[in-house]
């Protein structure tokens, strides 16, 4: 089943002292291209939750954001009383004003406030990781509500293709027809005498140049392909991807052959309608 790689997933869990909130959010890309914002003390754990996330969504620019809240008294930060203390000094050797208006200017310099580097608690890193859990399971459904959005469009265009091959089909004698009569008429506007075994050998070898039958072929099974590949249980973006390409190159080999102008009119709505999935297809996972 088709997933896409367009989603967002977010999940909340209250411990008896903080708040935890994991947010995902992910773009298209080329590959796993992820953005991790969490506060600092938490840092250690990062690569550990980067695994995670990038096993469970494999592609995809994903940023991924912790946020931390407290909600209880609890508090790490400190004012720094040294660091205020001489902040105000200074300020007092070149401004004049009451202790109250230096300790609010001392307080917004750097180092003013201090915070003590405390060590995860397990139970609150455990609680993180399930909110990661139930941020990427949010996540992936919404890819695959967003996929099943995708596979209809591409069902839809892969039938228009198989109508437009079918019409191909059927208007294909009518065209061999056409440009045997213009060679015909060709030769006869010459008015010179032509050996009719040469001419129908020649005849021959101009109509196989035009002949497009392998290639109706190639793109009936190219196009049963991608469908049956569409339902396949991987990630199949990329192969998709690769089938589109040879589609087109099924497409674009008919137009050159055509020499009709009946058939390069439904060639050009092939290349519409594969633009456009191909267009789609970037945001495949």
């Amino acid at each position: 089943m088709i997933q896409s790689m367009t989603g967002f997933g977010k999940y909340v869990i209250q411990l008896p002292n903080k708040k935890i909130t994991v947010e995902l959010k992910s773009l298209n890309s080329k590959s796993i291209d992820l953005n991790a914002r969490m506060p600092s003390s938490y840092r250690e754990k990062e690569l550990e939750l980067r695994k995670i996330i990038a096993n469970s969504l494999q592609r995809g620019k994903v940023d991924f954001s912790l946020y931390v809240e407290l909600t209880g008294d609890e508090t790490t930060s400190q004012v720094n009383e040294v660091a205020v203390k001489q902040y105000m000094a200074q300020l007092k050797s070149i401004a004049t004003g009451d202790d109250l208006k230096l300790l609010e200017m001392a307080l917004r310099f750097p180092d003013a406030m201090k915070t003590a580097k405390e060590d995860i608690d397990e139970t609150e890193y455990e609680a993180i990781k399930q909110a990661l859990q139930g941020a990427l399971v949010e996540i992936n459904e919404f890819r695959s509500e967003e996929g099943g959005v995708l596979e209809h469009d591409f069902l839809a265009r892969i039938a228009s293709l198989q109508h437009l091959l079918d019409t191909v089909i059927e208007i294909d004698p009518e065209r061999q027809g056409t440009i045997r009569e213009r060679l015909e008429k060709a030769v006869q506007d010459l008015k010179a005498d032509v050996d009719a075994n040469r001419f129908e050998q020649e005849l021959i070898y101009y109509l196989e140049k035009y002949d497009i039958t392998e290639e109706k072929v190639r793109l009936a099974n190219h196009l049963d392909f991608f469908s049956k590949t569409m339902k396949s249980d991987d990630s199949n973006g990329k192969k998709l991807g690769f089938i589109s390409q040879e589609i087109g190159r099924e497409i674009n080999t008919i137009g050159s052959k055509a020499n009709y102008a009946p058939m390069q009119q439904l060639v050009v709505q092939m290349k519409d309608e594969l633009e456009k999935i191909k267009e789609q297809m970037l945001n495949v996972l």
